[in-house]
């Protein structure tokens, strides 16, 4: 895939009107170690002629008018010089995020659609990503918006995972998209509301880390060399496994994300079980949206981090041998454990295993669920995107990300970098082998 990104022009984009000037706190689950990261997306939108103007001209104008109401995503994260340890606060200087444009002298079509970026080198697909800007500028968002002679675009959206979530920053996004489209404000008012989601005993723990390890954590680099890979996982196959499940509990229901997670995780150790001791302990995980489980509840339009790590341990042999509906079973006794488990945390301060720093093992799998978040509803004037998908840039942890499959089709696309060259055939016959468990 050969393609040449030319960058025609880069810049702050600020709010367009004046925003407050002050220095908010971030929440307790804001401030974790783990969440000193960027998450990095690509949002592919097909053939942009519902405008005469650039689409890069229209979402920069958007930006700005959206960061009015969002200004403290126009801030900087820094820490708080007179506290007795490193506090991570956001100062809302009116700063702006970093926006980039870019052209490229061929059509989506000829590239796909990207419909198979994760499976193309980092260094291949970082064009499509805005560069760093100057040093000391720091913006919490950065993007790059790149034309392609189709008159279709792609965004590349970075976003500082200390300040959102992914339903936040989808929750912007759609802002964005909505002033895109003419409105005068966004449907749903944003909220910082940080203030809820705090824990006192939790702040010792916090104390602990240095401000480097605070700025950006890095996790050993493990011994193996993750595969991406996607799987495509039709509507048909879903609802009958859906149905399976309901016929062997006598009409108990699940979800998509168990049986998605259920499968891939059995599917997996199976896959890996030849480097596997049969009594070795396996870690599923998984983050749990936890704004409905707070003593207060979250106004509508909170766009912080409010999640909770679910990690279910089982042995090998268990798993192999374990049908489809145990182990859904396992993933929905977790997940009603979550009130209980978050509780102990944010209340009690249980951190004798940070919940949100799992081991870095090939023994871990991670899923997340991209599907519901928000990222197929944006629309900036020209529809919604064709898909959008995840960029990593280093593989350290076994992941599986539920997202749905690129427009029109319908199903889940499980994009994948979870096992190694040698074990990466027998998981992507995964499809062909869901027979086993539709009776």
């Amino acid at each position: 895939m050969d393609f040449i990104v030319r960058r025609t022009s880069h810049g702050l984009v600020p709010p367009s009107e004046p925003t407050p000037s002050d220095v908010l706190e971030l929440s307790i689950i804001d401030r974790q170690p783990a969440l000193r990261c960027i998450a990095r997306t690509l949002h592919v939108f097909r053939h942009a002629t519902a405008h005469a103007t650039p689409a890069g001209r229209v979402i920069r104008e958007a930006l700005g008018k959206a960061l009015v109401p969002y200004y403290p995503l126009a801030g900087r994260l820094k820490f708080d010089s007179a506290a007795n340890f490193p506090r991570l606060q956001i100062e809302c200087c009116g700063a702006g995020i970093w926006f980039v444009e870019a052209n490229v002298d061929c059509s989506l079509q000829e590239v796909d659609y990207f419909e198979n970026a994760t499976s193309i080198p980092y260094e291949t697909l970082e064009h499509l990503l805005p560069p760093p800007p100057p040093h000391g500028l720091d913006p919490l968002v950065l993007i790059q918006i790149t034309q392609f002679k189709c008159n279709g675009f792609v965004m590349g959206l970075m976003f500082s995972h200390a300040i959102c979530d992914g339903v936040g920053a989808a929750q912007f996004m759609k802002a964005v998209g909505e002033m895109a489209r003419g409105a005068e404000r966004p449907s749903i008012t944003p909220s910082w509301s940080r203030e809820l989601i705090q824990s006192p005993s939790l702040e010792a723990y916090l104390k602990s880390f240095p401000t480097t390890l605070l700025s950006s954590p890095q996790p050993p680099i493990p011994p193996y060399k993750l595969e991406h890979a996607n799987i495509d996982i039709s509507s048909d196959d879903i609802n009958s496994l859906k149905q399976n499940f309901l016929r062997q509990t006598g009409g108990q229901r699940c979800s998509t994300f168990d049986i998605v997670a259920a499968s891939l995780w059995r599917h997996r150790t199976r896959a890996i079980s030849d480097t596997l001791k049969e009594n070795e302990e396996l870690i599923l995980l998984f983050f749990a949206n936890c704004r409905k489980q707070l003593s207060q509840l979250l106004p509508e339009g909170f766009y912080g981090n409010c999640f909770f790590p679910i990690i279910i341990t089982a042995t090998c042999e268990m798993l192999k041998r374990a049908s489809l509906v145990d182990v859904v079973k396992m993933i929905q006794e977790a997940k009603a454990n979550l009130t209980i488990e978050f509780g102990k945390w944010i209340d009690c301060g249980v951190v004798d295993v940070d919940p949100f720093f799992p081991p870095m093992l090939y023994t871990t799998l991670f899923i997340s669920e991209w599907g519901r978040l928000g990222f197929n509803e944006v629309d900036y004037g020209w529809g919604p995107p064709v898909h959008f998908t995840p960029i990593q840039d280093t593989s350290i942890m076994p992941v599986g990300i539920v997202g749905c499959q690129p427009s029109p089709r319908s199903g889940i696309r499980l994009m994948t970098w979870c096992v190694e060259k040698a074990h990466l055939q027998s998981l992507a016959n995964w499809p062909t082998g869901l027979e086993d468990d539709v009776q």
